[in-house]
């Protein structure tokens, strides 16, 4: 499983994810700050200029924000590798009040 296909798959009560509630941790569920506030300024993009719920493929997701904002192609192609970082698991931290998506390590 991929970070896109969780956020496809991924409701609470029913509802979408909140973006602001998803965060990106290590197999121990250290957060990945770097990671992680790449995958937030992505979902706000996302939020803004696209639809989540209506592309069935990262690539569509990419397009709609090519085709919509002025975002230089190297920023795009970062968007792209975070919505296809691979991911383990899913932890939910009721406490922390959020949603941990556990990547794998890059080789």
């Amino acid at each position: 499983m991929n970070v896109f296909r969780a956020l496809k798959v991924i409701q609470f009560e029913h509802q979408p994810l909140n973006h602001q509630q998803v965060v990106i941790t290590d197999l121990s569920g250290k957060p990945d700050a770097q990671l992680s506030a790449l995958l937030t300024d992505c979902l706000s993009k996302i939020d803004i200029f696209g639809d989540l719920t209506k592309a069935d493929r990262v690539a569509d997701v990419i397009d709609d924000l090519h085709a919509m904002t002025p975002l230089p192609y190297d920023v795009l192609e970062e968007y792209q590798k975070i919505l296809e970082q691979p991911i383990d698991r899913i932890n939910v931290a009721l406490h922390k009040g959020l949603i941990e998506l556990v990547a794998r390590p890059l080789v």
